[in-house]
């Protein structure tokens, strides 16, 4: 399934888009057992996966192709640095930096950078998604798409230093 994956994704993204618009807003019958498998083998929580979906729904973003970049980004981690092997952590929302912290000046970058982090491993609480509105505000702010920033982390390793720098290089605000 690895050459047509992204193809998976959209077409099961749209399928579920649909069920969404049609007034089906309760995503735990969205996925067959098939759906649920293919989501696993890319690490793709499945109301992360809706969380998606309800936003484009609704606020028309982000984009199907911004949620198969982001899908992407998770993919390669998963099959390139954790070797398949799936992480039995899951980051507590609460300690997740306040919306209002600042790093070296830059409001929301702590946040992003703890959730990036988390989304990357495969840690991030079913209720937390990355790629929210306040993320999506940030990266608007700071003119990055979401998977270029996932992946700049992901460059990073844990030095936060590279983010930031990567940050103002790239940021427009």
């Amino acid at each position: 399934m690895s050459y047509a994956w992204d193809s998976t994704f959209s077409a099961l993204f749209e399928r579920c888009l649909a069920r969404y618009r049609s007034g089906d807003t309760d995503y735990s019958g969205y996925y067959s057992t098939e759906d649920l498998a293919f989501l696993d083998s890319i690490g793709c929580q499945p109301r992360e996966f809706f969380d998606f979906v309800e936003d484009l729904a609704e606020m028309n973003e982000p984009s199907l192709t911004t949620a198969v970049m982001v899908a992407s980004v998770r993919r390669d981690y998963l099959a390139g640095i954790m070797h398949g092997e799936k992480s039995d952590r899951v980051l507590d929302p609460a300690s997740l930096p306040a919306k209002t912290s600042e790093v070296d000046g830059i409001v929301w970058l702590p946040r992003i950078l703890v959730k990036a982090r988390a989304k990357l491993r495969g840690e991030l609480d079913p209720n937390t998604m990355f790629c929210c509105g306040g993320d999506r505000a940030f990266l608007k702010r700071h003119d990055i798409a979401p998977a270029d920033f996932l992946r700049a982390v992901w460059a990073a390793g844990d030095d936060d230093a590279k983010v930031i720098d990567y940050v103002k290089r790239n940021s427009r605000a």
